[in-house]
């Protein structure tokens, strides 16, 4: 099965690159199959799944924003409620993710957008890690560009997201997403066009076989 992991820094246009991977490698793109099989399992709307997910705009990864700053965090004393569950907290739901990773990348295989996915699958046989990112300031013309707004809307939007992610990684698997260590392919989509992006993350993929 063939498993790509995707890691886009905001404004990197990943949304964009990772479905035209997943089709062109013939496996699911599975960015909106991961909180929706969560909720089945728990029993609850993937609106409700979604207010966990590190994906979601209002998720799981703007709990733990704030936290970016502060030298150590605990949230073992914070619980996310499900409603008709019981509480869950954010270590469980993390951990319940993961397993719907791991158990899709192996029955189906995939492209697997964000979620901490070349940690939570750097075991998996063949798979491959890659890391979108760019300057900031390409960033953020290209979210101003694809999001229709001013620049000053999209810086506002990349550095809440970039808070959101790295305190989620860093909170729960002790790493720097943006460290060129946990990938095999580092690209700059703000430079490099998403079509060749694409055809470079197909061909890599390809030479693991």
């Amino acid at each position: 099965m063939r498993v790509v992991t995707i890691s886009a820094a905001y404004g990197t246009a990943g949304s964009h690159i990772g479905p035209a991977v997943a089709e062109r490698l013939g496996v699911p793109f599975v960015d909106r199959a991961i909180p929706s099989a969560v909720a089945q399992e728990l029993g609850c709307t993937l609106e409700e799944a979604l207010a966990h997910d590190d994906r979601a705009e209002h998720g799981l990864g703007r709990l733990l924003s704030g936290a970016i700053r502060l030298p150590t965090v605990t949230f073992g004393g914070v619980d996310m409620y499900v409603p008709g569950a019981m509480p869950l907290p954010p270590e469980e739901f993390v951990r319940r993710t993961e397993r719907m990773m791991k158990e899709m990348a192996l029955a189906q295989g995939g492209v697997f957008l964000g979620r901490a996915g070349a940690l939570v699958l750097a075991d998996q046989p063949g798979a491959l890690h890659v890391r979108l990112d760019g300057p900031l300031k390409r960033r953020i013309r290209q979210t101003a560009t694809l999001g229709e707004m001013s620049e000053r809307e999209a810086r506002a939007v990349i550095e809440d997201n970039d808070r959101a992610r790295t305190a989620y990684v860093r909170h729960f698997y002790r790493a720097d997403p943006g460290d060129p260590c946990h990938y095999h392919l580092v690209l700059d989509s703000t430079t490099i066009p998403v079509p060749a992006c694409v055809d470079l993350i197909v061909m890599a993929a390809a030479a693991l076989d």
